[in-house]
């Protein structure tokens, strides 16, 4: 049998990102350029979180701004777990249409609103609207429309 290369694991046995990747997320070859990543231990306030996470949108970073929240909601209180997921799959489903993954991107945005809603508000998060957003672009995305990247960056806070 031939040998397996081994996958680069943290001291816990989970698996480390070690391999470069794109700025949609995709892994590169080992050894390629590609744009920075986030620490692992990613560890912010709520405000750096959405500061972070809204400059990521903007620069059409959606999958490092799904890090971003993935971290958040690993760390934070688990009376703010489906507001982190939420935006974390609404970051996702940005990222498969960014890939031209319609189907994939309507899913997680559907996900996304329904993760959403079971959400407290806080730190000025407009809960309702980035629920509206996600439904819409999703419903968009079903009939088939064409989604330009500027539609791609919702607004986190009001």
């Amino acid at each position: 049998m031939p040998d397996t290369p081994r996958r680069d694991r943290d001291d816990d046995g989970r698996p480390r990102n070690a391999r470069p990747r794109d700025a949609l997320g995709r892994p590169l070859p080992p050894g390629s350029q590609g744009v920075p990543q986030l620490p692992e231990d990613l560890n912010l306030s709520p405000d750096e979180t959405l500061a972070l996470a809204q400059q990521l949108l903007d620069d059409g970073r959606a999958f490092s701004a799904h890090e971003v929240f993935e971290a958040a909601w690993k760390s934070g209180p688990d009376d703010e777990r489906s507001l982190w997921q939420g935006l974390a799959q609404l970051a996702v489903g940005i990222t498969h249409i960014q890939r031209g993954n319609p189907t994939g991107g309507q899913s997680l945005l559907r996900r996304s609103a329904k993760r959403l809603s079971e959400a407290e508000p806080r730190y000025g998060i407009d809960v309702a609207e980035l629920i509206g957003f996600a439904g819409a672009l999703a419903d968009d995305l079903a009939a088939g429309a064409e989604i330009p990247a500027a539609r791609l960056r919702p607004l986190l806070q009001r």
